[in-house]
């Protein structure tokens, strides 16, 4: 055994002093040579606690290879190419080196070694982690084909070959060393093998293969998964402590234990390298701020200061989570309407004064979809299907609302035979896509539309298109009781359709239009953000053909109906997107904090109805759908006494 550590030891100093022969003079640290300092001192930081133990060597073996590897750090160390930093890690490895020789405590060396790393890491920097979070599956399947056989199919070091090995396979399973290594020094090993073991190099792989294989290795030693997802969701300190990858991967399961306690650490680490998905390499900025300005709220609640609890907490909506909601849609329109309707709960809530406990009840709910909210919206959640799904139904939920008003309309004018009118329509909807365009231009170049005042646009847009359909609808149902349509389209409709009607009609195109557009371009510019523009394109541009087909039908067959069931239709039609527009315009106000809310349990949410749940909204459109139903009985009894008086 002590020839085998001597041979390894041997193997290790000759591949390091190679590199540093080989390259005296270079002008920059190679990646290979800092990693592999690197991985001496993760390998010191672990190993000495067998060597040495209140002073006393307990393996002669382990001391010496100890010893043999301190002497090489520092002599890799000098060896790096010229930096400030370089003489000051020079003389930490020359403490480190005094350290082991006078054998003291394996806590205090392994101390010095993680410090020196870290210092290393810092001053040359190497890349600690992988461009995307690693595929657990992928991790597994990895891991029965390459190693399993020598560590067992459980990580307990018993796979079927293992028996003939000296030194025998690593146990995953040892918590105790489990707690010392991070990911990066388990990639370090399957990047470069293990010298004098059977542990070879497995640098054929891809990078992101390695991660994989080290990610589901370094899981074998944790296991309360389910523990660690409750701690994960429910405490957002824990979280904040894993900012990115790159934090998660260099990590020692020990380290975050002193930090947080031990039990703690397993559970979550446990839950990480089960699902580093959860993980978001590239957490949305806004999505810290919602929280920041939740707790603050909560807080400003706690302390009786109720106007200012509520200020921030509408601040949390449209500053913080508002806008990451076209992405959110895009992926989860559940989880989405979900985090919506619980911030407009909280809302509520300080507006009723309830007890601080159920208000921070509330806001622990929010922060839970939260963290659902950062898992969907992580940048591995995404994918090709994923992305053309979602340009394809934003555009086409966003679209169809405008297209079948815009239809309506042109093929109204061609029923009535005035097609010097459709220039109106048409220059009303192209002019709203122009008006689309610059919008995107301001927003992306000049100004960032903040929260409020998309609601607000969304809001006030919504409500008075909704007014005038309503107008329109009426207008429509009435003309679908008349009887010599020729006279009225020759006569009563030459004097309606003046040039000031045609303007009108101008002005409803693109109002209609430049809203849907407006909400799409803010859709599409989330989308845009996440990369995969070509998947975008033909998502958009799918949905653009089938936006052509539906509005050629309409067109197509409207001219088959007779007018009186063409008016009759069309009037419906109209009657319900004016409803729909008037739910969806009330609810905007709401989240932008001119009108209160009023939660309503058992109203389902179905936005693309404009329902939702809360009162406000509910009372618009029962207004909007008395006004029509009055409007309607008018027309019908206002035929009614023409019939009769003819």
């Amino acid at each position: 055994m002590a020839v085998l550590f001597h041979l390894r030891s041997l193997t290790v100093l000759l591949a390091v002093l190679g590199v540093i022969v080989l390259n005296p003079t270079s002008a920059r640290a190679e990646a290979g040579e800092v990693q592999t300092v690197w991985r001496l001192l993760d390998y010191v930081a672990v190993d000495y606690a067998g060597a040495v133990s209140n002073g006393r060597v307990t393996s002669t073996a382990e001391y010496a290879e100890m010893t043999e590897f301190s002497a090489t750090i520092r002599s890799g160390l000098a060896a790096l190419p010229g930096k400030p930093e370089r003489a000051r890690l020079v003389a930490e490895a020359e403490s480190l080196q005094a350290a082991i020789g006078s054998k003291a405590a394996p806590d205090l060396v392994a101390q010095k070694a993680r410090s020196l790393a870290s210092d290393l890491l810092a001053a040359y920097p190497v890349p600690l982690a992988p461009a995307k979070s690693p595929d657990p599956a992928r991790g597994a399947a990895l891991y029965a084909e390459n190693c399993a056989s020598c560590h067992g199919i459980k990580g307990d070091g018993h796979g079927p070959q293992a028996a003939g090995l000296d030194p025998p396979p690593i146990a995953f399973t040892d918590a105790e060393r489990a707690r010392k290594r991070s990911l990066f020094a388990l990639y370090q090993v399957i990047d470069q093998g293990l010298d004098g073991t059977a542990m070879q190099s497995f640098a054929h792989l891809p990078s992101e293969d390695r991660w994989a294989l080290a990610t589901y290795v370094g899981g074998f030693a944790f296991k309360d998964v389910a523990a660690g997802e409750r701690i994960w969701k429910d405490d957002p300190a824990a979280r904040q402590r894993f900012p990115d990858l790159k934090t998660f991967t260099s990590m020692t399961p020990d380290a975050l234990g002193r930090a947080i306690g031990q039990d703690k650490a397993n559970a979550i680490i446990a839950y990480l390298r089960a699902n580093p998905q959860a993980l978001n390499a590239a957490t949305p900025a806004s999505l810290t701020v919602a929280r920041e300005r939740l707790a603050q709220s909560l807080a400003a609640y706690r302390a009786g200061d109720k106007r200012n609890a509520e200020r921030l907490a509408l601040s949390a909506y449209l500053d913080g989570f508002e806008p990451l909601e076209p992405i959110l849609t895009a992926r989860d329109a559940t989880l989405m309407a979900r985090i919506e309707g619980a911030m407009g709960e909280f809302r509520t809530a300080i507006g009723r004064d309830v007890p601080p406990e159920v208000l921070a009840g509330k806001a622990a709910v929010i922060e839970s979809l939260f963290a659902d909210a950062e898992t969907v919206l992580s940048p591995n959640a995404a994918s090709d299907a994923s992305t053309f799904i979602g340009a394809l139904t934003i555009l086409l939920r966003e679209g169809l609302e405008a297209l079948l008003i815009v239809v309506a309309m042109i093929a109204f004018l061609r029923k009535a035979d005035r097609p010097e009118v459709l220039p109106y329509v048409h220059g009303g909807w192209i002019a709203a896509l122009a008006a689309g365009g610059a919008t995107w231009a301001v927003a992306t170049y000049a100004i960032a539309i903040s929260g409020a005042s998309r609601e607000l646009t969304e809001g006030f847009g919504s409500l008075f298109a909704a007014v005038v359909l309503v107008s329109v609808g009426i207008w429509m149902h009435g003309k679908s009781q008349a009887e010599n349509w020729q006279r009225y389209i020759h006569k009563a409709l030459g004097k309606a359709l003046s040039r000031r009607s045609a303007w009108f009609l101008f002005g409803l195109a693109f109002l209609v239009v430049y809203r849907e557009a407006f909400e799409t371009i803010l859709f599409f510019a989330a989308l845009a953000a996440q990369g995969r523009g070509s998947v975008i394109a033909a998502g958009a541009a799918t949905a653009v053909a089938v936006l052509a087909v539906v509005a050629w039908a309409m067109l197509r067959y409207s001219r088959a109906l007779p007018i009186g069931k063409f008016f009759a239709y069309s009037s419906i039609l109209v009657a319900v997107l004016a409803v729909v527009l008037a739910g969806k315009g009330t609810a905007a106000l709401q989240e932008a904090g001119l009108i209160d809310i009023t939660p309503v349990a058992l109203v389902p949410r179905l936005s693309v109805l404009g329902i939702f749940p809360s009162l406000q909204p509910l009372l618009l459109q029962l207004l909007a759908l008395a006004v029509l139903w009055i409007g309607f009985r008018y027309n019908k009894r206002h035929e009614a006494h023409g019939a009769a008086a003819e």
